[in-house]
Parts: C-alpha cells; sequence; structure tokens
C-alpha cells in the first residue's frame, strides 16, 4: 500500500478528522472490555496472594506499556489506516501482513464482536427481564446497529466510542471507590477448593506463580492498536498517535490496578479467587441489589463499547488489504459522502453476525487466543527493520516519536510475547496445532488472489 494511496483509484481518500481525545478513548476503549468485571478471579486463583496479585497486574502493565510504545513508533511513523497490516507488509513482505489481517479480520476481531456482542445481550435482556430466547437478537440488533453509526462517518462512530468509554471509566469508577472506601472484607472463604489454591500458593509470589498467572492479565491488556488501524484519519496523525497510546495505556494500566485494590479490599484473595462475578459481589457488599444493577449497566456500556471499537476500527485493515489487491477489492474503495470503508464494514459485520448465530465463535478464539500476541510481537520486530533502514539513510529521516531503551525494550516485549504465544499452546496444544492450521489457510486465499490480480501489490519493502 503506498502511503499517498491508501484507496482505490477513483475512490475518495480518508479525512483527518479525529483528535487526541478521539484517539485515546479508542484506545481505552479497545483494551477495556467486560473481562476486568468478570474474571480477575483467575489471576488471584493463579497469582494465591494479594501482593501477588497486584504485582501481576502491574508487571502485565508495564509489558503492555513496552508493546504500546512500540506501536507508538510505528504509527508515528506511519499513520495510516490499516495499522499493523502496513507495517507487516513493509517491513517482511505482504505474506506476513496478509495472514495478520486474514487473522484478525475473520477470527479474534469478528470473533470478538460476536462474543462480546452475546456477553452485552445477556446482561442486557437480564436487565430487561427478557426471556433467554431474546439474547441472540439483541447481540445482532447491537452489531447492526453500531455498523449503521460507523457507516455514517468516523466522527459518529468515535462519539459514540467517546461517549461509551466515559460511561464505562465512570462504572469502573464507582467499582473503585465502592471497593476501597466501603467494608474491609472478613476473613474465611465461599470455596474449599478455591482457599487451597490460594494457600498452597504461600505469602509470596514465585516466577512459577507469575509465570500462569501473567498470560490472562496480558490479553485482558490487549487492544491497543486499535488506534492504530485509524491513523489515516488523525489529525497530525505523526504527533496525535503516540501520544493517544502512551495516555490510553498508562490511563487502562492505572484503572485496572485500583479496581483488583478496590476487589481485593472488598473480598479478600480467597473470595476473589472464588467469585465468577467479583465486581457483582463488590457493588452487592456494598449496596445491596441496587449495586448489582449498577455494576449490569456498567458491563452493559462497557461491551457496547468494546463491540463499537471493533466495528469502527477493523474495516481499515481490509479496506488496505483490498486496495492493495490481496482480498475482496470492491472493499478497497471508500463512501463518496462518508468517506468510510463500507465495504469493508458490512463484510466485517456481516461475518460477525454470521458467527453470532452458528454460536461458533467461542471456539474460534479459543483456537486464535494465541494468534494476537503472536502478531503482538511480530509487528513490535517491524521497529528493527524501521530502524535499520534509518541507519542505511542519509540523512536520517526525521521521527515525531522513539521507543525509549531501544533496542533493549522492544526486544523485551517481543520475547514476552513469544512466552505467550508458547505458553498458550504449551497448556493447549490441540488448540493451538488448529488455531496455526486457521492462520496457514490465508495462504492459499493469498496466493489464489494475488494469482487473480496478475500484479504485485503496490508495497513499499523497508
Amino acid at each position: 500500500m503506498t502511503a499517498d494511496k491508501p484507496v482505490a483509484a477513483g475512490s475518495p481518500g480518508y479525512i483527518r478528522r479525529l483528535g487526541l481525545f478521539d484517539a485515546a478513548m479508542v484506545v481505552m476503549g479497545g483494551i477495556i472490555g467486560g473481562g476486568i468485571f468478570l474474571n480477575p478471579s483467575v489471576v488471584a486463583q493463579r497469582a494465591g496472594t494479594e501482593t501477588g496479585v497486584l504485582i501481576t497486574w502491574l508487571v502485565g502493565g508495564v509489558i503492555a506499556l513496552a508493546g504500546a510504545l512500540c506501536f507508538a513508533e510505528l504509527g508515528g511513523r506511519r499513520p495510516e489506516a490499516g495499522g499493523g497490516y502496513v507495517y507487516l507488509a513493509e517491513a517482511f513482505g505482504p505474506l506476513p501482513g496478509f495472514l495478520y489481517g486474514w487473522t484478525f479480520l475473520f477470527v479474534i476481531n469478528a470473533g470478538g464482536i460476536a462474543a462480546i456482542a452475546v456477553t452485552f445481550a445477556r446482561y442486557s435482556t437480564d436487565l430487561a427481564h427478557l426471556p433467554a430466547a431474546a439474547v441472540t437478537p439483541t447481540a445482532l440488533i447491537a452489531i447492526i446497529l453500531l455498523t449503521a453509526v460507523n457507516y455514517v462517518g468516523v466522527q459518529a462512530g468515535a462519539a459514540v466510542q467517546n461517549v461509551l468509554t466515559i460511561l464505562k471509566l465512570a462504572a469502573l469508577a464507582l467499582l473503585i471507590i465502592a471497593g476501597i472506601a466501603g467494608p474491609l472484607h472478613a476473613t474465611g472463604s465461599t470455596s474449599s477448593d478455591a482457599a487451597e489454591t490460594v494457600a498452597s500458593s504461600g505469602a509470596g509470589l514465585s516466577l512459577r506463580s507469575l509465570g500462569v498467572a501473567l498470560p490472562p492479565v496480558l490479553f485482558a491488556y490487549g487492544g491497543w492498536a486499535h488506534a492504530n488501524n485509524v491513523g489515516g484519519e488523525l489529525r497530525d496523525g505523526s504527533r496525535t498517535l503516540p501520544r493517544a497510546i502512551i495516555v490510553g495505556v498508562a490511563g487502562v494500566i492505572l484503572v485496572y490496578v485500583l479496581a483488583n485494590v478496590a476487589y481485593l479490599r472488598a473480598l479478600g484473595v480467597t473470595r476473589l479467587a472464588a467469585s465468577a462475578a467479583p465486581a457483582s459481589d463488590v457493588l452487592r457488599q456494598v449496596a445491596g441489589p441496587t449495586g448489582a444493577t449498577l455494576i449490569a449497566l456498567g458491563i452493559v456500556v462497557s461491551t457496547a463499547g468494546f463491540v463499537n471499537v471493533c466495528i469502527l476500527s477493523a474495516p481499515r485493515i481490509l479496506q488496505s488489504m483490498a486496495a492493495d489487491g490481496l482480498i475482496l477489492p470492491g472493499a478497497a474503495k471508500l463512501h463518496p459522502r462518508f468517506h468510510t470503508p463500507h465495504v469493508a464494514l458490512i463484510v466485517q459485520s456481516a461475518w460477525a453476525a454470521l458467527l453470532t448465530l452458528s454460536g461458533t465463535y467461542a471456539q474460534l478464539l479459543d483456537y486464535v487466543i494465541f494468534g494476537d500476541w503472536l502478531f503482538f510481537g511480530l509487528i513490535a520486530a517491524t521497529l528493527f527493520r524501521y530502524r535499520a533502514r534509518d541507519a542505511r539513510a542519509e540523512p536520517a529521516p526525521p521521527a515525531s516519536y522513539r521507543v525509549p531503551g531501544y533496542p533493549v525494550l522492544p526486544g523485551i516485549f517481543v520475547l514476552t510475547a513469544a512466552y505467550v504465544v508458547g505458553s498458550s499452546a504449551i497448556s493447549n496444544p490441540l488448540n493451538a496445532l488448529i488455531g496455526a492450521m486457521i492462520i496457514a489457510l490465508g495462504v492459499p486465499v493469498f496466493l489464489w488472489q494475488r494469482g487473480r490480480t496478475r500484479r504485485p501489490p503496490p508495497l513499499h519493502s523497508v
């Protein structure tokens, strides 16, 4: 994809309408989903102690920030629509870029849209006292409505995202205040199994405990790359994008750590490990049924915001791939009035809706859950190719932002990503094998599409 022609010939281009606040809300909205409300119990079970829980979330935050700093430099260098696809295609060739887009668009992102839309629908229908049969239609309606919003302009999608992200931060603030200001947890456990798990871990945090507790934390911190996908629509993108990523990720780290402080103070590590819905338990403990209802509303807003950011950002990858002749040529064009990748939006949402109806999204996500961090590591590694190009250039090209501690910091992040991928493969080798096969299915699609176009895609190599 060329820097000056990121859309199909004859198609209107992207318009740079979004500012720093919009981009930061996309970053935070892409990271914060339903997990922080529902799943800290897994980390408590694996870390075993209150200190261990907080250390794990802090270490995960530091690693996430290291990755975000890499993406900040990449975004500053190439503030274009398509994000990671652009960096991989330029640095390592069109096939790695295509495999990232293939996996992210049709499995990770679409499966995530389906899964989180169903979570949104379950809480929404429960609050509205609707029957279980209403869950799937509600999820489909959410996908369709949010697609329609983003169809009519990136500003409309960003405005919705801003509101939803602010509301989800407000819900987390309520949780944090309730947990920290409310009554201190009593000793005891609601689950003997959880108590044994925690007690067997000792008073500290061993490297082994950290190793098994860290992967779910790192997955909870993922999602900052969504802002890179809309780089072509940011005002002064080479400066705005790095700032938005740093501000957004730092803000999420603060919120996540404080949320876990609240969980631990209100529930203690043993009850947290035993809880299936810790956020509801904290609010119910402080405010009774009203508190549980409030946090359920918070989860509804949070999941809606996550679905919206997935719908907003990912079609830019599909549009960029299509503009390079790698897939679905019709998706390369932007809407003549709204300047949005309207075909890509429809394709993505239709596939997500189909996954919702089929109920296969959870299994697909299990298969390729390691793929997220596989490509995180590969995308961060493109920095080494860009820096090598800089070293050969005379004079060296200017950069709006550079990762501090290069090459150590990017190297640590790439190794951490490899560890997460390896841990996922070891813990469930069959899923990893099937996931690798799903990713590899993109190779014949890539070769077939390139054969149809009979021309190399217009990509710059680094």
